[in-house]
């Protein structure tokens, strides 16, 4: 096997006269893989379409055509030839020499093409032709019948990544080009086709690796050939008679290294190695795999229908984030960047992030760093938010894209489950998709049939559940609290957070709240002059319906809505962190009732006010810290059970935890006025409820009272009112600050009880983060924070009070002391 990337030499014209006079006509550079528009944006041609309002300029390219044309040497076909594309987005026409190779239509799959009819000796001229994808759905759309949807444009009717025609989130930037490699291969006698592994191990420890390989064969191939597998330090050589298309073999490991989740082990991987062989080698491949069991337990209990994620028999409470793609432009995303906001993801204590259904099935690097760390991933089909029709052209595309995917990503051992996509079932059950579909198809043949059958044929030892949420009961609602999985938007769109409290799901697989980008991201992207939530191009970047009406009734009662916009900026970036840890506290007291809870959303694609912990720019936002807060191993928190109030321990340790705890009520200004001392036993990977003294939670005076829980490695304070009724010292903290290897050092010191102390270090310089945020600091403590950056800033910078802040300074703001 030769293979040729054919990455050099392209050029792109538009081929619609309805585009820009400065693009008309003009024919520029093409970075392959890539896109149109950073295609454009490379030759000066558009403005960056992530700029104040250049989204809206932008539009005209959704109705474009384009030609992707290069040359590229080659001999004449002596063997076979094929041109692969491994990602064409979306519809394209594919020539070699001006012959007509085929047509494409989804951009979720590979496309294999014979050239060795057309292939010459010399130069060979390829162009790639791509029309406009939402003409073609519209085309789709009209010949089908419209199907609901949550979006301006029929997304549902054509294999293409949903939020590339815009989210409640996302731009609608509608992208084209080849995204991902193209190569030539030359091969003869035999190729290896699908190479599927499937890993198991045994009662007594044995790894095991079923591997089941098609052959590909030449026309005029006729002699046996050997196929030599090698797991780690175990080999099998299989003969393979000519003609034989199919090829299954075992080969065992014995006492294999088990892999575990991130918190529960270590992350052994094993290198799989397949070699076909004639008289010489003819094709190898690759892969890393891991040695693990994992399930979901739906048993009935008396609660309903669980849905626990179980890793080598042991129940794991997911502690997950959703995952978006990490830019717009997807051919941006290297695995540097992706092991970074993986690593994020890790250090905030995520141990499974869901690959969303509205985005790809992403490439092998994000599942190869998530296999090295240890965080679990649960890959939704992409199907999301609408009604899909389930004839052709769209159920043969979605069939050869779920087979081509399954294939791809079953090798890896952090691949949990497979989910049929996103809010399916509960939109045809609660957005009024009966009256509208009038009897015609909306994918419920894809997620009861289609894709669970190919996901039992090809890769049989994963779970496979039909949406999220989603109920296993017959008959009960794909919502229900009490059965299977569970989306909670009532908060956030309708309702304040304490009324996550309302509900005990199973698993929470979507919730969260809003907040907008970093200091610095915000500022580098939009420019409005004055910059107010209002202003124009901050709407740009604000997608969600009612958006900032939302983040406004989420402050009311807790928090000022502050006049100035750099105040209103950390007010909502901390309620944000502030009701996505209220949630997640809640859900992590109820395990093991309550299995898992999947924050919505871990990054963004594009600079925007979203429900992301980090931001386009990989910044980190103060609901990262949050999250990293809330899903620490060791969590203490106060909860309500019946009509009492509880402290809850959590220890997601396989120790035990000997928790000396000391529980006692304050004064702003640090004075005791109860104290408790006890001693508690929280089992491994279990939670406990301590009963309250009777006067602990009664305060004298509750505007000026908190009650404080503390032990060696956790601690859980709790005012009695909310912020806006608190009687806070409005300038609690003293703060110094100094240069050190790295970075700074600031000493902060709290002459009060200082709510949510935060450095937002960026606002000093834009590569400048905290070790930590969100602390609360007690009158008499004092805390030093670290902050790292290659910046040479005057050191006072980070006790500035635009930096430094705290809950307590937002009242001083909004009562204009």
């Amino acid at each position: 096997m030769i293979r040729q990337n054919l990455h050099d030499g392209w050029q792109l014209t538009a081929t619609t006269n309805e585009v820009p006079a400065g693009v008309r006509g003009r024919t520029v550079p093409a970075t392959v893989p890539g896109s149109t528009h950073l295609d454009l944006l490379a030759s000066g041609l558009i403005t960056d379409p992530f700029l104040d309002r250049a989204e809206e300029e932008l539009a005209w390219t959704h109705r474009a055509d384009w030609r992707y044309r290069t040359t590229f040497l080659a001999t004449g076909a002596s063997g076979q030839a094929d041109l692969v594309f491994e990602g064409l987005d979306t519809i394209a026409a594919v020539e070699l020499n001006g012959h007509l190779l085929g047509h494409t239509a989804n951009m979720h799959r590979s496309h294999r093409f014979d050239a060795r009819p057309f292939l010459v000796d010399g130069a060979n001229d390829l162009t790639v032709s791509f029309s406009s994808a939402l003409t073609h759905a519209e085309k789709v759309e009209a010949a089908l019948g419209r199907r609901e949807h949550v979006n301006a444009h029929p997304f549902n009717m054509i294999r293409k990544m949903a939020c590339s025609f815009g989210w409640d989130w996302g731009p609608d930037l509608q992208t084209a080009g080849i995204w991902r490699p193209v190569r030539l291969e030359r091969w003869h006698t035999a190729r290896l086709g699908q190479v599927r592994p499937i890993v198991t191990v045994a009662a007594d420890g044995t790894g095991q690796v079923e591997l089941h390989v098609d052959v590909e064969w030449a026309p005029d191939a006729r002699e046996n050939l050997t196929l030599l597998i090698t797991v780690g330090a175990y080999e099998r050589t299989v003969t393979i008679p000519a003609g034989q298309r199919t090829v299954v073999a075992r080969v065992d490991v014995p006492d294999a290294r088990l892999w575990w989740p991130a918190g529960y082990g270590d992350q052994p991987l094993y290198d799989l190695d397949v070699v076909l062989r004639g008289e010489s080698e003819l094709d190898s491949t690759s892969k890393r795999i891991g040695f693990r069991t994992i399930t979901v337990d739906t048993t009935p209990d008396e609660h309903g229908t669980p849905f626990t994620v179980v890793v080598n028999d042991r129940p794991v409470f997911v502690k997950g984030a959703n995952w978006i793609p990490d830019d717009h432009f997807l051919t941006r995303i290297t695995r540097d960047r992706l092991a970074r906001r993986v690593d994020q993801a890790v250090t905030a204590h995520v141990n499974l992030l869901r690959v969303w259904g509205g985005g790809i099935y992403e490439s092998d690097d994000f599942y190869d760093v998530c296999d090295e760390r240890g965080v679990l991933v649960w890959q939704d089909f992409p199907l999301a938010c609408a009604a899909y029709p389930e004839e052709e052209p769209v159920r043969g595309e979605l069939e050869a894209e779920a087979r081509e995917n399954v294939v791809r990503l079953m090798s890896h051992a952090s691949l949990a489950l497979w989910n049929g996509g996103n809010e399916n079932l509960w939109g045809f059950a609660d957005w009024g998709w009966p009256e509208q579909l009038d009897g015609r198809t909306w994918g419920l043949g894809y997620y009861d049939d289609l894709l669970p059958g190919i996901v039992a044929e090809l890769d049989p030892t994963r779970f496979y559940c039909p949406s999220s949420p989603y109920s296993p009961v017959p008959g009960v609602h794909p919502n229900d609290e009490d059965h299977g999985t569970r989306h909670d938007w009532h908060v956030w769109n309708q309702a304040g957070y304490e009324h996550y409290r309302d509900h005990v799901p199973r698993f929470c697989s979507e919730f969260g709240f809003q907040g907008p980008p970093a200091w610095s991201t915000l500022t580098r992207w939009i420019h409005d002059r004055p910059l107010t939530p209002d202003s124009p191009s901050f709407l740009t970047h604000q997608k969600a319906e009612d958006g900032n009406g939302k983040l406004a009734r989420g402050l009311a009662g807790r928090l000022p809505v502050p006049p100035r916009f750099e105040d209103w900026h950390w007010a909502t970036q901390l309620n944000q962190a502030r009701a996505v840890a209220f949630g997640i506290e809640h859900f992590r007291s109820w395990w093991p009732r309550t299995a898992g809870a999947i924050v919505w959303q871990l990054n963004d694609c594009w600079p925007v006010t979203s429900w992301a912990a980090i931001d386009s720019e990989e910044r980190v936002k103060p609901l990262w810290y949050g999250l990293r807060h809330a899903y620490a191993p060791r969590l203490l928190t106060f909860q309500p059970r019946g009509d009492r109030l509880v402290l809850v321990a959590v220890n997601d340790h396989d120790e035990p935890w000997d928790a000396h705890l000391t529980l006692d009520r304050q004064t702003f200004r640090g004075v005791t006025l109860h104290l408790t001392r006890l001693r508690r036993t929280v089992p491994p990977r279990s939670v406990l409820c301590v009963d309250l003294d009777e006067a602990l939670p009664r305060p004298v005076n509750d505007d000026a009272e908190v009650m404080v829980a503390t032990t060696a490695e956790a601690r859980a304070i709790l005012p009695f009112r909310e912020d806006v009724e608190l009687a806070y010292d409005p300038r609690p903290l003293v703060a110094q600050a100094k240069a050190v290897p790295g970075g700074y050092e600031v000493e902060v010191r709290a002459g009060s009880f200082a709510r949510d102390v935060t450095i937002l270090a960026d606002r000093v310089a834009p590569d400048a983060v905290a070790d930590d945020s969100l602390v609360p600091m007690l009158a008499g403590e004092v805390r030093v924070f670290h902050v790292r950056t290659d910046a040479v800033v005057d050191p006072a910078a980070f006790t500035d009070p635009s930096v430094l802040r705290c809950a307590n300074d937002l009242c001083v703001v909004a009562d204009g002391r």
